[in-house]
């Protein structure tokens, strides 16, 4: 087995088990029973896709997926933030 081989291969079992992750984050997005659960599965499913665009560019060995997971975690934290703010105080802007 070449080295080739073995990391696609590993790249492509990472990418199953990370799409795993992203439905079942979707399901609790869904049917989460609370606000809490949501915003906390929709950060999992910001974190999930940032992962994915890392392992595509590690898969197709090109840096724009590198250069797009880092513009998707910072958009991933700023929602977050955003959110727990709303949910703490009613608004965002003060």
């Amino acid at each position: 087995m070449t080295t080739a081989t073995l990391l696609s291969a590993a790249t492509l079992f990472a990418l199953a088990c990370v799409v795993l992750a992203m439905l079942l984050c979707t399901l609790r997005l869904m049917i989460g029973p609370s606000a809490q659960d949501r915003v906390l599965a929709l950060d999992t499913l910001w974190m999930c896709v940032m992962v994915l665009a890392l392992l595509l560019g590690i898969r197709h060995g090109s840096q724009i997926y590198f250069e797009a997971a880092l513009i998707i975690a910072l958009l991933g934290f700023v929602s977050t933030i955003a959110l727990a703010k709303f949910l703490m105080r009613g608004e965002v802007i003060e």
